[in-house]
C-alpha cells in the first residue's frame, strides 16, 4: 500500500478543474486508505527544524524541572505528560513516551464563552512557547484548507467546517520516545490507535517507525519525505461520515534492537473542532446499504470519552 501524495497549493491556488481534481484525489485517498502525504502545505520549514530543535531541548532537561509543567487535572490537554501515563485504547500497556502539549489560544477580541485552559510557559528555554504558537497556527491554517477540499468531496458547503475549527481545541503535541534500556514486556512505543479528533497533520518525525494497517490486514511503514507532511483522518470525521472516510488504525513501532539506544521525536497536530460540534452523522452518507453507525454525540461528549479510555483522564 503506497500513501497517495497530494499538492495542497492545487487546491488553494489551482484552477477550478485543478481544484476540483485535487478533491477527487484527495477525498478517494481518504475512504480507501485514510493517510495522505501532502505537499506545499504552507508550514515554514525553518520553523519545522526550530521546532524539532526546541522539543529536542526540553525533554533533555532533567525529570524534575520537566515534572514542573505537569499540571493536575488537565488530562494532559496542556504541558507536560511524564512517561508511561497514556495507553491505547482497549490496552492496558502504557505507551514508552513523554509528551508536551500547547492548545489553542483565544485572542482577546473573540468570543469569550470559549475557554480553555492556560498554555504552560517554559522559562528555561529561550522562544519555546512563541514557536509554539507560530506553528499551531501554520497547522490551523492547513488544516482549515484540507477540511475546505474534504467538505466538497462530501458535497457539502466550501466552508463548513470553518465555524467549528475556528477556535477549535485543537492540540500541538511534541512527543519524545526515550531509548529503550530493556526489553518491553507488552508495550511498543505506541500501541495501534486510531486519532479522536477530525484529522491529524504530522510533520516528518527524527526517525522511522511510524506504521498503518492496510486493509488487507498488513502493516505498512510510513515515510514521507522532508517537505511534506503527513495528514490521517480522526475518528470524529470518521464518525461524522458514517464510516465513509477512514480513521485508520495505526501504530509507532520500537527500533531495532541495535538503534534501542536511540531516541524518536514526532509532532502531531491534532485538529479538533469546539467542543458543541455535532457529530451526528451527515445524512448524505446514510443510505440502506451504510444505515446510521453511532449515536448521536458531540465533540466535546466524544473527547471527554476517549480521554478515559486512553488514560489520561479519570
Amino acid at each position: 500500500m503506497n500513501i497517495p501524495v497530494v499538492d495542497l497549493a492545487d487546491f488553494t491556488h489551482g484552477s477550478e478543474k485543478i481544484r476540483n481534481n485535487f478533491v477527487k484525489q484527495l477525498g478517494k485517498a481518504y475512504e480507501e486508505v485514510g493517510f495522505v502525504s501532502v505537499k506545499n502545505h504552507g508550514i515554514p520549514k525553518e520553523l519545522i527544524d526550530l521546532l524539532y530543535s526546541l522539543v529536542q531541548q526540553f525533554f533533555s532537561l532533567p525529570v524534575p524541572v520537566k515534572e514542573n509543567y505537569q499540571i493536575p487535572g488537565l488530562a494532559g490537554q496542556r504541558g507536560y505528560t511524564s512517561f508511561g501515563k497514556e495507553h491505547a485504547k482497549g490496552s492496558t500497556a502504557p505507551d514508552l513516551k513523554e509528551f508536551f502539549q500547547f492548545g489553542q489560544i483565544i485572542d482577546a477580541n473573540e468570543d469569550v464563552s470559549i475557554e480553555y485552559p492556560d498554555n504552560v510557559t517554559v522559562t528555561e528555554i529561550q522562544g519555546f512557547n512563541d514557536s509554539f504558537y507560530k506553528a499551531f497556527r501554520a497547522f490551523e491554517s492547513a488544516g482549515s484548507a484540507l477540511l475546505q477540499a474534504i467538505a466538497l468531496y462530501l458535497t457539502l458547503d466550501e466552508h463548513y467546517f470553518d465555524k467549528y475549527i475556528r477556535n477549535g481545541n485543537s492540540i500541538l503535541r511534541a512527543i519524545h520516545y526515550p531509548p529503550i534500556v530493556e526489553a518491553p514486556t507488552s508495550a511498543i512505543r505506541s500501541e495501534q490507535h486510531e486519532d479522536i479528533n477530525l484529522i491529524t497533520l504530522l510533520v516528518g518525525a527524527s526517525a522511522d517507525g511510524l506504521q498503518v494497517l492496510s486493509n488487507n490486514g498488513q502493516w505498512i511503514s510510513v515515510t514521507s519525505l522532508a517537505d511534506q507532511i503527513v495528514v490521517n483522518v480522526g475518528d470524529m470525521l470518521q464518525r461524522l461520515t458514517n464510516n465513509k472516510l477512514k480513521s485508520t488504525t495505526h501504530r509507532v513501532v520500537n527500533p531495532p534492537k541495535e538503534l534501542w539506544h536511540t531516541s524518536r521525536f514526532s509532532i502531531p497536530f491534532f485538529l479538533h473542532p469546539q467542543s458543541n460540534m455535532s457529530l451526528a452523522c451527515l445524512e448524505s452518507c446514510i443510505d440502506p446499504a451504510h444505515p446510521k453507525a453511532y449515536p448521536d454525540a458531540t465533540a466535546g461528549e466524544y473527547l471527554d470519552e476517549r480521554l478515559r479510555e486512553i488514560g489520561l483522564k479519570k
